[in-house]
């Protein structure tokens, strides 16, 4: 007989999960069940075996009256503001500031090609003599000091420029030459029709006889050369300024005033990585890089009204193939086979640039 009471013997020991129950016979393994066979009749059960499951065996219990730990705090980390700052949008390129790098390295450009024709001509290089030829009329001149210009602008753009975008210089300015190939029967016949407003403002507003650019065709050697530069080198390298700097460049800066003013969000940019704007900002930026664009070549047509009306057209129907189709390999190859074009009509009608008397 013991002494306990009976509620006390009626309270099951709570006992670890730790497998079937082993024999009486069995002897104790741990510490736990020579505590267990040891424990006084006073206590109401092992103090090993009243931890709960959750609980390490044999873990140090805090006194009762002992006051409750505070959870630890966790300081936030360094530069936590900076690390929490929302996303910046994908920077809209080219824009106004990569303009802004474009027109310097220009003049750049401009000045090497100037240091370079006047070492040149000083050291009569390549027959050149500048006592003896004139940068006015000498075709050959002008037509090489254009296309030097253009190279070293090129070549520096193509390496700057990748800098700032962290993309290639053909990517940035959505060259997309594919897009274009794609496309090569619907951009020939926009040429076409180019080439057909082209004669139709020649018979309702026709430029002076005695322009410029026809005493530049006074020789076969020089029509040839203007024939050349005309259907290769000044499409593209036109092209990459007008359309493929400016254009989108002046779109951007529309829509980002727009945005400020309204204060809407930029949208995000297209599965290209071209941006992508609104209509009114397109119309926009088409009429101001067309105007710039007609006056590049007014002093050519002897600054005549119709000519330059051309002009404006013709721009703005490359700024709405850059745009529709949105690669600038397609406006380019639609302003060479409109220059074909046009000199292919003025190669036919001289009999091979041999008689001029009939332009």
């Amino acid at each position: 007989m013991t002494n306990l009471p009976e509620d006390e013997l009626r309270e099951p020991a709570v006992l670890p999960a730790c497998g079937p129950a082993s024999s009486a016979s069995e002897p104790a393994r741990d510490s736990g069940q020579e505590q267990f066979s040891e424990f006084s009749p006073g206590e109401t059960s092992p103090p090993a075996l009243a931890q709960t499951a959750s609980e390490p065996p044999f873990a140090p219990r805090p006194p009762e009256d002992a006051p409750p730990v505070a959870a630890p705090v966790f300081e936030p980390p360094l530069f936590h503001s900076f690390a929490a700052a929302p996303v910046r949008p994908p920077v809209r390129i080219p824009h106004l500031g990569h303009l802004g790098v474009l027109m310097a390295i220009g003049v750049v450009g401009a000045a090497s090609t100037g240091v370079l024709f006047l070492v040149a001509g000083r050291m009569q290089l390549f027959g050149l003599s500048l006592s003896t030829q004139s940068a006015a009329t000498s075709v050959p001149l002008i037509l090489s000091s254009e296309a030097v210009l253009y190279f070293i602008t090129f070549a520096i753009s193509f390496l700057v420029f990748p800098l700032f975008w962290h993309e290639p210089f053909f990517t940035g300015l959505h060259w997309r030459g594919v897009a274009a190939r794609k496309r090569l029967w619907p951009l020939a016949a926009t040429a076409l029709g180019c080439a057909g407003l082209a004669a139709l403002d020649e018979v309702l507003m026709p430029g002076p006889t005695n322009a410029p650019i026809e005493k530049m065709f006074s020789a076969p050697e020089a029509a040839w050369l203007m024939f050349a530069f005309g259907t290769t080198i000044a499409p593209f390298f036109e092209e990459m300024f007008f359309r493929g700097f400016l254009l989108p460049a002046l779109s951007t800066a529309w829509d980002w005033m727009v945005e400020r003013i309204a204060r809407t969000p930029a949208p995000s940019l297209d599965s290209n990585g071209h941006p992508q704007w609104s209509f009114p900002a397109m119309a926009v930026a088409s009429v101001l890089t067309s105007i710039p664009f007609a006056l590049l070549h007014v002093e050519q047509q002897g600054h005549s009204l119709g000519p330059f009306l051309l002009l404006i057209v013709i721009s703005l129907v490359l700024c709405a193939v850059r745009l529709k189709t949105r690669s600038l390999a397609a406006s380019t190859l639609v302003h060479a086979l409109y220059n074909f074009i046009i000199f292919s009509l003025a190669l036919a009608g001289t009999g091979g640039f041999r008689h001029f008397d009939k332009m």
